[in-house]
């Protein structure tokens, strides 16, 4: 009987041991980012890092894929995963964001910001702050950074000097509202076309132009299919980093506080690559037999500033936030 019930309580403690064996660990969170530049771009090489940086100082915890490229979906596609969770962080421009928040999308105004340093001043201001601080309400998600994305610049193949040199000019625009202004400004007929497909309706002249900073120009290889690129710098871009209400509930205090400070930190390293790659691309695409314009800015500022307060034209902010962003 004895040896009955130390073989019975053997097999009760094996059992323990090989139940225990049995459950796995905890797994790992594992998190999808997405966005819709090209894998040489410092926005996905600083996604990387911060992908790499997170898993790091959370011990393996949080794991982070990036899709770059339009692979998860084009921006609006990837604004609305955010909101499905079938994405978790991503880069979009302010004036998507502005599409859910309008005061998001202030900066994006022609010609609103006069230059980079104004531009440093607002990154870092009690404004931009408690405008995320709204959009962060109205959607549940979280805005972590704001990274510079640069000046936008007009290409084409014929040279514009002046607004009505735009008039009725078939201009891609990305979809999202706010960058009607620019075009009602000049006169131009706007034609909202996703980023991964503005290669294509450039090539195929279903649009006689396209507008973005010379970084992207380069990255996407606009100047391919346009001869000319005019030097409007008509609006200084910003992306943020968000990062879905879904994922910032499952996370711990301490993995709130990693993920701001690495996704800052991210936002300001490739901040740094693009202004720094900025300041020699006009002379890069001269060398590749490209044309660059240098214009004179006024009348395209006279032209754009009136519209500024005009809900119409696609503003939704209110006297006061235009007022604090001029001052800073």
């Amino acid at each position: 009987m004895v040896l009955k019930r130390r073989s019975l309580a053997g097999l009760i403690a094996g059992l323990a041991v090989l139940g225990a064996s049995a459950v796995p660990s905890l797994a790992a969170m594992e998190l999808k980012w997405a966005h819709v530049y090209e894998t040489s771009e410092p926005y996905h090489t600083e996604a990387l890092w911060a992908a790499e940086e997170i898993a790091n100082r959370t011990n393996g915890e949080i794991k982070i894929s990036v899709f770059p490229a339009s692979q998860l979906g084009n921006e609006n596609q990837i604004n609305e995963g955010l909101t499905l969770g079938t994405v978790d962080i991503i880069y979009t421009g302010v004036a998507f964001a502005g599409a859910v928040h309008k005061p998001m999308a202030i900066s994006n105004a022609p010609f609103i910001l006069r230059d980079f340093d104004h531009w440093k001043a607002y990154r870092d201001s009690q404004l931009f702050q408690d405008i995320a601080a709204g959009y962060n309400q109205a959607t549940g998600s979280k805005i972590h950074a704001l990274t510079y994305y640069g000046q936008r610049h007009l290409t084409a193949n014929r040279e514009i000097t002046k607004p009505e040199d735009m008039k009725g000019m078939k201009l891609r625009v990305p979809p999202a509202p706010l960058f009607l202004m620019f075009t009602k400004s000049v006169g131009a007929n706007a034609t909202p076309i996703a980023f991964a497909e503005v290669y294509l309706a450039l090539q195929q002249k279903t649009v006689d132009g396209q507008e973005n900073p010379l970084p992207t120009i380069m990255a996407k290889k606009f100047y391919e299919v346009q001869s000319h690129i005019m030097l409007t710098g008509h609006i200084t871009e910003s992306l943020v980093t968000v990062v879905g209400g879904h994922v910032m509930a499952q996370l711990s205090d301490e993995q709130k506080a990693i993920f701001d400070e690495v996704l800052k930190e991210a936002a300001s390293r490739a901040t740094d690559q693009i202004r720094e790659s900025e300041s020699r691309l006009a002379d890069e695409f001269r060398k590749l037999g490209k044309t660059v314009v240098d214009i004179d800015r006024k009348p395209f500022i006279e032209a754009a500033v009136p519209l500024h307060m005009d809900p119409e034209s696609g503003a939704g902010w209110t006297q006061e936030q235009y007022d604090a962003l001029q001052a800073l």
